[in-house]
């Protein structure tokens, strides 16, 4: 045991099994994952630990994911209150992570908690009667802070177990991890390639496949009718004249933090309007205003990006089995807490495949029968 976790053996990997179908050579593996964003990635750290063989099909482009600010936040902070599963889920990403780390030889949480700027005395006040609450005792932190160069009149409270992803560090050492495996493949998945009968595409023999890709799914002829919304994020690399304090992460409207020397992450957005596929002047307006609000020095926008999170009305992931073709399997919905979802749910869903076990009818597809 290491940290109270089971070891990983790195010698996992069992060899390829071939066969012949007619004049082609087929490859018998346990999965196919189509996406590869937090729902592909944490689902694929499940076959790992348990000597699944599997193949990862990813069209190469960022996905929401990928630009995603990485911040792991057990408290709703606008009203200051938490949600479901909000412990469970911050121990299993610990757990897992660390597991994580053993084969890729890194650790992607950075040790950044969350300080909330208070609008007025009225927040401090709020913050201050919803930490005697017993299932957010344990994340809101009493003791007020003053933060250096920002401006924060009513001081600012800290978000306790907080944290970020390295975001870019986990995808490019996991991506890495995968492409030298043999596990990943570069190019975009044909639905119209896939033989159902047989569960055979191009040249894979597959047990079971999953399908976690974001917004894509609404091109997806099995799962196109599962009920996720679309929710565009915008968020900006900016330079700052003036150097935050470097181990916290900020958050008035949005979060801040730096990303490297040189950059501070600031966003993201959040509009179900504007759902056109390039950057909303709009947007960057209101992230501009933002930042200014709290931050008084000059500033420099380097970059701008954005995605969209698909999200649900109910709030809840969307995980289950196909209702005609029972090796097809979903994972979607993960919304704004794609780290979180996707890490906690991934186990939900192997058990469910593997072991039988029953989803959780808050997020089971079966919801929405």
């Amino acid at each position: 045991m290491i940290c109270g976790i089971t070891k990983i053996s790195l010698d996992i990997y069992r060899k390829p099994e071939y066969f012949y179908s007619g004049f082609f050579i087929m490859e018998n593996v346990d999965y196919i994952i189509v996406g590869d964003g937090y729902a592909g990635l944490f689902f694929a750290h499940q076959l790992i630990r348990n000597n699944k063989s599997f193949r990862m099909f990813s069209e190469g482009k960022k996905s929401a994911s990928q630009v995603s600010a990485g911040v792991i936040n057990p408290v709703v902070l606008k009203k200051f209150t938490t949600f479901w599963k909000a412990q469970e889920q911050i121990d299993f990403l610990q757990k897992s992570l660390k597991e994580i780390e053993e084969y890729t030889g890194e650790n992607y949480l950075i040790n950044s908690p969350i300080h909330r700027i208070f609008h007025d005395e009225n927040e401090q006040k709020l913050w201050l009667k919803k930490s005697d609450n017993v299932e957010l005792t344990d994340f809101l932190d009493k003791n007020f802070d003053h933060l250096e160069v920002v401006k924060n009149e009513f001081h600012s409270g800290k978000v306790n177990q907080s944290a970020r992803l390295d975001v870019n560090g986990f995808f490019m050492g996991l991506f890495d991890f995968l492409k030298n495996n043999g596990h990943l493949i570069n190019e975009k998945f044909n639905y119209s390639e896939i033989n159902t009968s047989d569960s055979i595409y191009k040249n894979f023999k597959f047990k079971n496949i999953l399908f976690c890709e974001g917004m894509g799914v609404q091109e997806n002829p099995f799962f196109s009718d599962i009920p996720v919304i679309p929710n565009k994020g915008h968020n900006m690399k900016v330079r700052l004249s003036q150097s935050i304090p470097e181990n916290i992460t900020i958050k008035k409207k949005h979060f801040l933090f730096p990303v490297n020397d040189e950059l501070y992450f600031y966003g993201g957005t959040y509009d179900r309007e504007q759902l056109h596929r390039h950057i909303d002047d709009s947007a960057v307006e209101q992230l501009t205003k933002g930042l200014s609000e709290f931050y008084p020095y000059d500033f420099e926008i380097s970059e701008v990006n954005f995605g969209f999170r698909p999200t649900v009305k109910d709030r809840r992931p969307i995980v289950g089995r196909h209702f005609e073709h029972q090796n097809f399997y979903v994972f979607n919905g993960l919304g704004a807490r794609g780290i979180l979802n996707g890490c906690y749910f991934s186990k939900s869903l192997y058990d469910f495949i593997e072991e039988n076990i029953p989803l959780q009818e808050e997020v089971s597809l079966e919801r929405f029968k």
